[in-house]
C-alpha cells in the first residue's frame, strides 16, 4: 500500500490536499499571489510539484478560485475563496 498512515493510524493527506488546505486557509480572507518557490518550504512541496499541482487544482478546486497570473521569472498564481 503506498498511503502514508501517521501514528495515529490515520492516512496522511496527499499533497494536493495539503496544498489546497493551505491556499484556502492563506486565501480565507481575500485573494493572494504567491510564486511556487516562495511557498514550497512552508508546504512541504518542491516549487515544480506545486506548480503541478496548481494546475490540476486551477479545474478541479471547489473551494478556492485559481488564476495563473503573470509569467515573469517563474509563474505567479493568484488564488481567492471560491
Amino acid at each position: 500500500m503506498s498511503a502514508t498512515a501517521t501514528p495515529s493510524g490515520e492516512e496522511e493527506p496527499s499533497k494536493e490536499e495539503r496544498l489546497k488546505s493551505f491556499l484556502a486557509e492563506k486565501a480565507s480572507d481575500g485573494e493572494m499571489y504567491f510564486k511556487s518557490k516562495f511557498i514550497a518550504d512552508e508546504v512541504g512541496l518542491s516549487p515544480k510539484e506545486i506548480g503541478a499541482l496548481m494546475v490540476k487544482l486551477k479545474d478541479s478546486a471547489s473551494e478556492i478560485n485559481v488564476e495563473k497570473w503573470s509569467y515573469t521569472s517563474a509563474t505567479t498564481w493568484r488564488v481567492e475563496p471560491a
